[in-house]
């Protein structure tokens, strides 16, 4: 069996109940199991939180980073991937469901000489059993494009991954520097840079993760806090020289427009692009 961890950071603002669900998804119904579980706990938590985290960190496989304080997913990132003992890392999320059948459709993958596998991935609202509705077909289902060459042009204007769903080789993350310190596009700066140092990539289509997503969910999306975020990155884009001006420009334009719109309208036209299956390989909302 290949070895793998899976990287998982939590934060206070995370609900120790969706937190037990997605640790033990991990687990349930799935072929492959994890050879280890790294937590990164990024700052102090409240009693219900700690006492979810106290009790899995009983368990062998279970590793568990603490913060002192909350310093952003990248660093949270970066902390637990300094740990990580395999050469193969599966993202988690921790508000979110690992379906069953995820670890073996996408970590054979990359043992098999891929280096960053993706897949398509269940959006839900925040309140619903996830497990049911996902048996029943509910839902609205994110698609990405799937190969090589539609993952690199999608990915001068677009993220080609749900960061919640990949699985990558340890050595190349960590060759890449990690995650940059860009809070909100620190995996789309990531895959940018694995993109342009060669590495081999793929989407499965199969879904392999359950998202919850409510309308704070859509306000993190955008704001001016990210649209200068957004700035900034497509401003390295085109330094680093992964986008043209024209590209750099057009990007900008586009997903800046889009997250200064107020939450309502961000997401009305994405959850429309989603049920007209227009996310994946020629068009996105975002």
């Amino acid at each position: 069996m290949t070895a793998f961890a899976v990287l998982m950071p939590l934060y206070h603002g995370d609900a120790a109940a969706f937190l037990a669900q997605g640790l033990d998804s991990l687990f349930e119904g799935q072929e492959l199991h994890p050879s280890q579980v790294v937590l990164v706990q990024d700052g102090p938590v409240g009693s219900d939180l700690a006492a979810v985290v106290a009790d899995w960190a009983n368990r062998p496989e279970v590793t568990v980073v603490r913060l002192a304080t909350n310093q952003g997913i990248s660093a949270a990132l970066n902390a637990g991937l300094a740990v990580c003992r395999h050469p193969i890392v599966a993202r988690a999320d921790a508000d979110d469901l690992t379906l069953p059948g995820r670890f073996a459709a996408q970590v054979p993958m990359v043992a098999g000489g891929l280096d960053l596998v993706g897949g398509a991935m269940l959006e839900l609202a925040e309140a619903a059993p996830a497990a049911k509705r996902q048996a029943a077909g509910d839902g609205i289902v994110r698609q990405y494009p799937l190969t090589q060459g539609e993952i690199e042009r999608f990915a001068r204007l677009h993220n080609p991954f749900a960061h919640p769903t990949v699985v990558f080789r340890t050595s190349l993350v960590k060759q890449a520097g990690g995650y940059p310190p860009l809070n909100g596009f620190e995996d789309y700066l990531l895959w940018a840079r694995l993109l342009q140092a060669g590495a081999k990539v793929a989407n499965t289509d199969q879904v392999v993760v359950a998202y919850r997503v409510s309308r704070a969910a859509y306000a993190r999306r955008g704001g001016l806090k990210t649209a200068l975020s957004e700035v900034k990155l497509q401003r390295t884009f085109k330094a680093m020289g992964f986008t043209s001006r024209r590209q750099a420009v057009l990007g900008t334009l586009l997903r800046v427009g889009f997250e200064l719109a107020p939450v309502g309208w961000r997401q009305r036209p994405l959850r429309r692009a989603l049920r007209a299956g227009n996310f994946g390989t020629t068009k996105s909302a975002l």
